[in-house]
């Protein structure tokens, strides 16, 4: 029995899963459409029909646990962006380099700042990065480099220095 003629049976056993760990039933239906998506574009399935219900189960977790990485990663990202936001002009230090990586992302290519989003902003893995580009996995790695290196150069490249702290005095 291949997977197309057994998912309508799984499915609501499939649901039940998905509901237990999202604890919402909308993102439990979300998950298991794109469980069910990912199990049929799969270049390898389970030849035994009893290992077909644990490789679907699999793949809802594993979805599941993913969604679970790249939310916390947005929230940290966010977290990260109100705190700059917020940052009292007595921290220049940490102000300027805000500034010096903002004017970088400007300046770099959208291709180097596509995936300087997708793998240092997002958290995306290489090859989810790969499937996003529809590139191969090899390239996504050498592009991240690149990119790395061209925000590096521009930041370096840059005219603007910290200011050097005054001392305190000991004496008057």
């Amino acid at each position: 029995m291949s997977v197309r003629e057994k998912l309508p049976v799984l499915l609501p056993e499939m649901k039940a899963y998905a509901t237990a760990l999202t604890k919402e039933p909308d993102s439990a239906e979300d998950l298991v459409q794109d469980a069910v998506k990912k199990a049929l574009s799969a270049e390898k399935q389970p030849d035994d029909p009893a290992a077909l219900k644990p490789w679907l189960f699999r793949i809802i977790r594993n979805l599941h646990i993913d969604g679970l990485r790249k939310e916390k990663t947005r929230l940290e990202y966010s977290a990260d962006q109100a705190r700059l936001s917020d940052e009292e002009t007595g921290q220049s230090e940490n102000v300027l380099n805000s500034i010096l990586v903002r004017q970088a992302l400007i300046e770099i290519t959208d291709a180097e700042r596509e995936i300087l989003y997708l793998i240092d902003v997002l958290g995306f893995k290489y090859s989810e990065a790969a499937k996003v580009l529809d590139i191969a996995e090899g390239t996504v790695m050498s592009r991240i480099s690149r990119a790395r290196r061209s925000m590096l150069t521009r930041i370096e490249e840059t005219n603007v220095k910290p200011l050097e702290r005054k001392r305190k005095r000991l004496w008057r």
